[in-house]
């Protein structure tokens, strides 16, 4: 998964980076209001955290350009504005949820979760399943068949995201603007390798093999 995070005060944007990585998001800062809009209107994000005390460009006046946009990524808003009028009004704008400063990272990430299950049409709210491979969201465990799979941050952003379009090719770039930040090379082979991985992961032992390469085009993770 990839969020966004637009917010001046670079003592909360490293908190914020590092928990979310350490929770294996894809992670992309921006400093200040027209840097956000610019990255929220130009890559795909699957949730947007957005201060509103910003420079250049506030944060209600960003979201409202994307949503003239069309772009329908939920916006989380963190703001040290506490009272009920702002809240209307960061709702009224076109975000999707408020919380408000000083606050705890485990809300944020319960909240965030919330918000991509939400948009995804999810029906369970803490479980992936496709065929006998669950996934545990607020436990982070995954298991197959009953059997639990260890696997790394990265690792399981990775399964989380394929599970999430199962039954559909995802590309190598695709898989790259979701489980990496926009700075990262994508003349590397990082894909296959992490791919190697988690096939290893969840494959190994068993006779159907769920993680399949799809020649020239990317990966898909069926049913087994």
């Amino acid at each position: 998964m990839r969020v966004l995070i637009v917010e001046d005060d670079l003592t909360i944007a490293a908190f914020l980076i590092k928990g979310f990585k350490e929770g294996g998001f894809a992670v992309d800062h921006a400093p200040d209001g027209e840097a956000g809009a610019h990255l929220a209107l130009s890559v795909p994000y699957d949730v947007a955290i957005v201060d509103l005390m910003l420079p250049k460009l506030d944060g209600l006046s960003l979201i409202q350009r994307m949503r003239d946009q069309r772009i329908r990524t939920p916006v989380i808003i963190l703001s040290a504005k506490h009272t009920v009028d702002d809240r209307v009004r960061g709702l009224e704008s076109g975000g999707d949820d408020y919380l408000t400063k000083p606050f705890a990272f485990s809300e944020l990430l319960a909240r965030v979760q919330a918000l991509i299950r939400r948009s995804s049409g999810a029906a369970d709210a803490t479980r992936l399943a496709v065929g006998d491979l669950v996934m545990d969201l607020v436990a982070r465990k995954v298991t197959r068949a009953g059997r639990e799979i260890t696997l790394r941050p990265r690792e399981f952003a990775l399964l989380e995201y394929l599970m999430r379009n199962a039954g559909r090719v995802v590309s190598k770039t695709m898989i790259l603007s979701h489980v990496w930040d926009y700075t990262f090379d994508p003349g590397t082979n990082v894909v296959d390798v992490l791919v190697f991985r988690l096939r290893d992961r969840i494959d190994k032992g068993f006779e159907r093999k769920m993680l399949q390469t799809v020649r020239g085009i990317g990966y898909v993770l069926h049913p087994a």
